[in-house]
């Protein structure tokens, strides 16, 4: 067996002992090797392997499979700019936590500078947004070593998993090939590997377990206190009965505070669950000097924008009973907000992002699991959604892009298909969001697919965020400013979906508003993936929320 083959069969064999069950490829010739390794291991059954022709969109498949089953995922390129389109992927993953393990082929190291073809200082290409850049020498014939290269995914599984830091993330596995770069054809895919084979019974290399921070905070809360649980909060039992504003992203409140009705309260103190993301009102709470801010996370990084941040641990030592006043006073503005909302969006002429968020979260059920693309959809879930308990919401919220959301639905909606039957995915995001990660899209006839995946599409035609931020002032699309905005932040672009949607040959529906609630209760789509368009204005979305403002007021 020459050593390239070897080498990458070593590689795959001891990630599958590592915990690997997923895996995902894009073509190339420097890796090869790695290629004919990780097929014959799913052709063994030993794991899934899903191949894709665009490292972007790929990466934010491995993205998806990574944060829905929460287990590493590599994803395997060549060399050269392959690698640097994992770029956007590997981001995500470093502020969202997620073990994303990127195997990147190259050229042996002699090459660099040399004017060798596809060949790039890729070794530490990430930078600071890795949790360990981790290389192998050159596989050599004749050279026993099984121990450094088994070792090496072990501390690269480890790293990810966030075992000895608390703090899980993406790695850079670079490793340099040299020709021949495919199998001796009288080497078949389940040789054994003789004295490169791994520890009896299956057991990975080292084993390293994950261990966990446990740092305990007094809190007093009989202060009028709330809770903000952002993205990557953990479960807190003892804040069960605060009242909690709770990102889309963030395990269920069980004593829920919407967004809007902060800016009706005088709390005390705040108490910060993972990183919140969202809302400006949050922002605003947790920048006020008056406010004692308060921040749990299950890592050793904490989230502190304004520098407010008084105390900081892991988990709350509870002191002190909240006041049923401030209870009940919290209770009273949720529903008075709840109810400017609702009645808004029944009344409202429009049709918008926020009606179509609040339709399709309350159509999810118990054990189903949505993905929420960023920019508005996540903001709307987060203000007029009526997702129940038990319902996991996903959103790529680690630095708040649109890319690969498509990918990052499809990876996603497979996982949870791997550990759940009858269990549905749905996926909500924008038109720009959508056709941003059109490739995504692109799943080859002998890949797997998800069972039940619908991606609902929400289409304003253009950037509708920008509405509700300064720049969707009215003022900068007139007089001297006629035009600007719309073209530079509105961004029509008139992508005609039903047409993507065929290229690709998936089946794609058009439907109001009105009839969305009766197609999210069908069965599973034919083929397992099904793309809904909704219409809707982005005209008067600037309006609707400032109604909603005012129905508050009153």
């Amino acid at each position: 067996m020459n050593p390239s083959t070897l080498q990458a069969r070593v590689i795959v064999d001891e990630m599958i002992r590592g915990g690997v069950t997923e895996a995902v490829l894009c073509p190339g010739s420097r890796n090869a090797p790695l290629a004919f390794a990780l097929h014959a291991a799913d052709v063994a059954g030993r794991l899934r392997l899903h191949v894709r022709i665009d490292e972007r969109s790929a990466g934010f498949l491995a993205l998806g499979l990574a944060i829905s089953s929460r287990q590493p995922v590599p994803i395997v390129m060549t060399s050269g700019t392959a690698v640097a389109n994992m770029s956007p992927a590997v981001f995500e993953a470093n502020y969202a936590r997620v073990p994303l393990v990127v195997v990147s082929a190259n050229r042996p190291y002699e090459l660099l500078g040399s004017g060798a073809n596809q060949t790039v200082e890729q070794f530490g290409i990430f930078g600071t947004q890795v949790r360990a850049a981790i290389s192998l020498g050159l596989a050599e014939q004749d050279l026993d070593t099984n121990s450094q290269w088994r070792s090496a995914v072990g501390r690269v599984l480890a790293a990810a998993r966030g075992a000895r830091t608390g703090n899980a993330g993406p790695v850079q596995f670079d490793i340099p090939i040299r020709e021949p770069l495919v199998p001796d054809p009288e080497v078949l895919p389940d040789d054994d590997l003789g004295t490169f084979a791994g520890r009896p019974d299956g057991l990975p290399w080292t084993q390293a377990p994950v261990g966990k921070l446990d740092v305990p905070l007094p809190i007093d809360l009989s202060l009028d206190t709330v809770v903000v649980s952002g993205h990557g909060a953990g479960e807190h039992p003892a804040l069960a009965g605060i009242p909690t504003v709770a990102e889309p992203t963030a395990p269920h409140a069980q004593t829920p505070l919407h967004p809007l009705a902060l800016d009706s309260l005088h709390p005390q103190q705040a108490i910060i669950c993972g990183r919140p993301t969202l809302h400006r009102g949050v922002a605003r709470l947790l920048a006020d000097p008056k406010v004692r801010v308060y921040a749990l996370t299950t890592g050793p990084r904490w989230p502190d924008v304004s520098g407010n941040v008084y105390a900081t641990g892991t988990r709350v030592e509870p002191l002190g009973e909240p006041r049923e006043e401030w209870l009940k006073d919290c209770a009273e503005v949720q529903q008075r907000v709840l109810g400017a909302v609702d009645a808004e969006l029944d009344e409202s002429a429009s049709t918008t992002g926020l009606h179509v968020a609040r339709v399709v979260s309350a159509a999810m059920r118990p054990g189903d699991q949505l993905v929420v693309g960023a920019s508005n959809p996540i903001r709307d879930v987060a203000l007029a959604g009526r997702a129940t308990d038990g319902v996991r919401v996903l959103s790529n919220r680690g630095v708040a892009g649109i890319d690969g959301t498509n990918s990052t639905a499809i990876g996603a909606a497979m996982a949870l298909d791997s550990v759940s039957s009858g269990a549905r995915t749905v996926a909500l995001m924008g038109d720009l969001t959508f056709v941003h990660d059109a490739t995504g899209l692109l799943v080859g006839p002998g890949e797997p697919r998800p069972k039940s995946l619908r991606i609902v599409v929400a289409n304003d035609d253009g950037g509708g965020i920008f509405g509700l931020l300064e720049q969707g002032d009215p003022r900068y699309n007139r007089g001297p400013y006629a035009g600007a905005y719309e073209r530079v932040f509105g961004t029509p672009h008139r992508t005609d979906l039903a047409a993507l949607c065929a290229g690709f040959h998936l089946p794609h529906r058009r439907v109001a508003i009105g009839d969305l609630p009766g197609v999210l209760g069908e069965d599973a789509p034919e083929g397992g993936v099904e793309v809904i368009e909704v219409v809707t204005d982005r005209e008067h979305l600037r309006a609707v929320h400032a109604a909603i403002g005012a129905r508050m007021r009153r």
